[in-house]
């Protein structure tokens, strides 16, 4: 019983971040998607294609239910890396899409499998059962999601997780510029103490 509903509990919030991290490139034009907002690259619809890609990947290779698309092995050198962006070739729309089918490909395996199922992770050589890949997809998928929130609040300053969240949480720009002064005085004082 404990197993179906962590089971459910899981999945429910694997879901639930799937989406927030998804919206994140709502109503933003394609180069705002794409365009690298920090020195390592890192932008939006990359986030949303690498989560695919390696998604696919746990959910499919480790339990022996490949994603039924050809998409780079994670042993092949030659596309290391690219799973972190799209090329021009690659809609936002083609990226948002495949991601949505993987979830269906995923949420099959999920709903197939016994939380203690044992799945193969070739690239670590490492047995698991699903309850760990479901823990480990969730956390990666949410730590992705804060990057995107992150970056799209540095873009257009969006916060929250879904369309119905309120423009900036429901306080208004002297609201944060009175918040973003406090920290930084806060912040020139607490090294100022300690680099006495």
């Amino acid at each position: 019983m404990i197993n179906d509903a962590a089971k459910a509990h899981l999945h429910d919030h694997l879901r639930w971040v799937r989406e927030a991290l998804v919206w994140k490139l709502d109503g933003l034009s394609e180069y705002d998607v794409r365009r690298p907002l920090t020195s390592t690259g890192t932008n939006l619809l990359g986030l949303v294609k690498h989560n695919a890609i390696w998604d696919s990947r746990y959910f499919g290779e480790v339990f022996d239910r490949p994603f039924p698309e050809q998409l780079p092995r994670w042993d092949d050198l030659s596309a290391l890396g690219t799973d972190l962006w799209a090329t021009e070739h690659e809609s936002r729309t083609d990226v948002v899409d495949l991601y949505r089918r993987m979830w269906s490909h995923s949420d099959a395996t999920i709903e197939a499998l016994d939380l203690d199922a044992v799945g193969h992770v070739p690239w670590s050589q490492a047995e698991v059962p699903l309850f760990n890949v479901m823990v480990h997809c969730l956390s990666d998928t949410t730590r992705h999601a804060g990057h995107a929130d992150i970056l799209r609040e540095g873009l257009d300053g969006a916060v929250g997780v879904d369309p119905d969240s309120p423009p900036g949480y429901g306080r208004d720009e002297a609201f944060w510029e009175a918040r973003r002064a406090t920290i930084e005085r806060v912040a020139v004082t607490a090294d100022r103490m300690r680099s006495i």
